[in-house]
């Protein structure tokens, strides 16, 4: 389990307890407080406090005083406005914070969203878990020979036990010769933990609390959930869009049919699509785009 019997005691004693606001609520977030969403191997996601709900979104954006509800019709009209024409501050009136526990070279990745607040767990002051993210044979893959920033086809057999042989063997090595060098006795003094840490590889996990609004969770989502996002990534994103649509169900249907599976197509794209709508054959020697944005084009137009 990700999270000792202890901890989860004492997040099964949160979830009992009850409080009394005056703030809005969402029903579908406040049963997904504290409850804790399992990703990878070791890793999850835990939701700790939201502000807002849908109502709050229109509220922002007409700049009322009470909920903001006129009625679901007309709400749901002004949220998918507000999507489909990028009106995006009335969407960073919401607020969420999490609790995330992942490999770090996926924190990594995740940082680049510069947009939230972070508080991440100090190894400084700390000492890391013996945990390490090791993929499941499904997910070893060879380098794409297109895509230098993707995934070919899956190992197999004799080379994917190999692959897997290195990783176990090698966090385990430099997990003993981390503990080695934090430890003191015998007349010697521990290496310091800052120090000490550095040998660790970038599969050992860290945590972190994440707050961010809802307009920026929504383009990290897009971005990280998408198909062509790496994997390990992928996984925590497809939570977080789980959580998303129950905290806010208007916005997030609007998200969906707007944003997530919409296609942006650029002037020339649009140009091919009147030239095939009256009859001319396009091909990419005659549309004018590169051969990659050509692919691009096609597996918008065939998704």
């Amino acid at each position: 389990m990700p999270l000792e019997p202890e901890r989860l005691a004492e997040i099964e004693r949160l979830r009992e307890e009850s409080q009394t606001t005056r703030r809005v609520i969402s029903p579908g977030m406040e049963a997904r407080l504290y409850s804790v969403h399992d990703v990878l191997d070791h890793g999850f996601v835990r939701v700790i406090d939201y502000m807002g709900n849908d109502s709050s979104i229109v509220q922002a954006a007409r700049v009322s005083y009470g909920t903001g509800t006129r009625s679901v019709k007309n709400d749901t009209g002004l949220i998918r406005y507000l999507m489909r024409h990028e009106h995006t501050t009335p969407f960073e009136m919401c607020e969420v914070k999490f609790h995330v526990k992942l490999p770090i070279f996926v924190a990594r990745q995740w940082i680049r969203h510069r947009t939230a607040n972070v508080n991440e767990y100090s190894a400084r002051y700390s000492i890391l878990d013996r945990e390490f993210y090791v993929p499941a044979s499904e997910h070893l893959a060879a380098q794409s020979s297109i895509n230098s920033q993707g995934r070919g086809d899956t190992l197999e057999g004799k080379e994917a036990a190999r692959v897997l042989d290195i990783l176990k063997s090698d966090s385990a090595t430099a997990y003993c010769h981390y503990e080695e060098m934090l430890e003191s006795g015998g007349g010697k003094r521990g290496l310091a933990r800052e120090l000490a840490r550095m040998n660790l590889p970038a599969s050992v996990y860290t945590q972190w609390y994440w707050k961010i609004d809802l307009h920026n969770l929504m383009h990290f989502v897009h971005l990280r959930a998408d198909s062509h996002a790496q994997y390990e990534i992928r996984a925590y994103a497809e939570v977080l869009c789980d959580i998303l649509a129950n905290w806010v169900p208007i916005a997030f249907a609007a998200f969906e049919d707007y944003r997530r599976h919409a296609a942006l197509l650029s002037r020339p794209a649009m140009d091919c699509i009147r030239r095939m709508l009256s009859g001319e054959r396009v091909t990419q020697e005659t549309s004018g785009m590169s051969p990659g944005e050509w692919r691009e084009f096609q597996s918008k137009l065939h998704r």
